[in-house]
C-alpha cells in the first residue's frame, strides 16, 4: 500500500511526491530484479539479488482524492504511469467520494487501474451491499469491483453471490497469546491505557480457510 499517512487521502505537494518516490523505488527493484534472474554468475552481487527478489511486488495500492470529494485524476494518472508494469488497486479512498458512480468512470478512464477495492461507501461490504451490486453492473467487466470490510465466513456467499464476485478482501483477524511470562502491569505501550502488549495480532488459520471453502 502506498499512503505516507493515516487520515484523509487529500494530500500535499510533499506527501503525494513521497507516493510518487515511493513507487518509483519499487519499480526500479522490480527491474532489477528482472535483470538479476537472467544472469547465470550473481555471486558477486548476493546481497543485491536477495533485496530485489524480496521485493517482488505483484502490484500497488493506493488511493487520492480532491477536497470536494471528488478522485484526484491528475496525480492518481501520474502514480498509475510510475506504477506500470505493475498491477494497480484503487483503495478505499473510493469509500470517500462525493459521487461513487463519477468517481468508477474516472478511474475507468485513467486507465491502468485493474480493480476498485470499496465497502460500498458503507462501513462494512455488508451494509453497503446495494451499492456494490450497482457498482459491478455499471463497471461491467471493465474493471474488478473487489468488496472488502467486515466480511466473514457468515456474510461471504451473500455477497459475492449478489455482486458476482470474483476477487473478495478478507482479514480473518485473530489474537495469538504472547509467551511472555513476566509483565510489567506498570507500563504499556502506546497511548492506551492497559494496552493489549501480550495479545497478538494474527491472522485466524480457521476464520481463512472457512472463508475459503465457502467462497
Amino acid at each position: 500500500m502506498i499512503r505516507p499517512r493515516g487520515g484523509d487521502f487529500c494530500y500535499d505537494d510533499d506527501e503525494f511526491e513521497a507516493m510518487l518516490y515511493d513507487i518509483k523505488v519499487i519499480s526500479l527493484f522490480q527491474a532489477i530484479g528482472i535483470v538479476l534472474s537472467a544472469i547465470q554468475d550473481i555471486d558477486t552481487l548476493p546481497v543485491l539479488h536477495q533485496l530485489c527478489h524480496s521485493l517482488k511486488v505483484e502490484g500497488v495500492v493506493f488511493g487520492v482524492l480532491l477536497p470536494d470529494g471528488s478522485m484526484d485524476k491528475t496525480r492518481v494518472k501520474k502514480l498509475v504511469d510510475a506504477a506500470q508494469p505493475m498491477q494497480v488497486t484503487f483503495h478505499r479512498a473510493f469509500d470517500m467520494v462525493k459521487d461513487p458512480f463519477q468517481a468508477l468512470e474516472d478511474i475507468i478512464e485513467i486507465g491502468g487501474i485493474q480493480r476498485i477495492l470499496t465497502s460500498g461507501c458503507e462501513r462494512s461490504a455488508y451494509e453497503g451491499l446495494d451499492m456494490l451490486v450497482e457498482l459491478s453492473k455499471r463497471a461491467n467487466g471493465r474493471i474488478i469491483i473487489m468488496p472488502g470490510a467486515g466480511i466473514t465466513d457468515r456474510n461471504v456467499n451473500k455477497i459475492v453471490s449478489a455482486m458476482n464476485a470474483k476477487e473478495v478482501h478478507v482479514g480473518a483477524g485473530g489474537t495469538m497469546e504472547s509467551k511472555m511470562e513476566f509483565r510489567n502491569p506498570y507500563c504499556s505501550m502506546g497511548y492506551a491505557i492497559s494496552a493489549p502488549e501480550y495479545s497478538l495480532k494474527v491472522t485466524s488459520e480457521s476464520k481463512l480457510g472457512g472463508m475459503i471453502q465457502k467462497f
